[in-house]
């Protein structure tokens, strides 16, 4: 097993994209104590939605640039596990 995750380089990058995620939700939830307009909380739910998916969708490119792609080179059952546990994850994903 790599002693680095793929993302270990965006890291930095990752947490302030989560917190700006964060700072959303909060959002969401100061919008309903303050009787916001339905619509206006939809939006911003649609676009906190997004924003946890764009992260998702660079985690994965993230995995099989890296994980994977190590596994891979190395061939053998570590290299079908990642393959199916990416695959996984994709079906997972695309159900969201």
């Amino acid at each position: 097993m790599d002693s680095e995750h793929g993302y270990m380089s965006d890291k930095d990058k990752y947490l302030a994209r989560l917190r700006r995620i964060e700072g959303q939700a909060r959002g969401i939830h100061r919008m309903i104590e303050d009787d916001t307009y339905c619509i206006d909380i939809l939006t911003q739910i649609s676009a906190t939605t997004s924003a946890l998916e764009n992260v998702a969708l660079a985690l994965l490119d993230d995995h099989l640039t890296h994980c994977v792609a190590h596994a891979v080179e190395h061939g053998g059952k570590d290299a079908e596990e990642k393959i199916a546990e990416a695959s996984a994850a994709i079906r997972r994903l695309v159900k969201s």
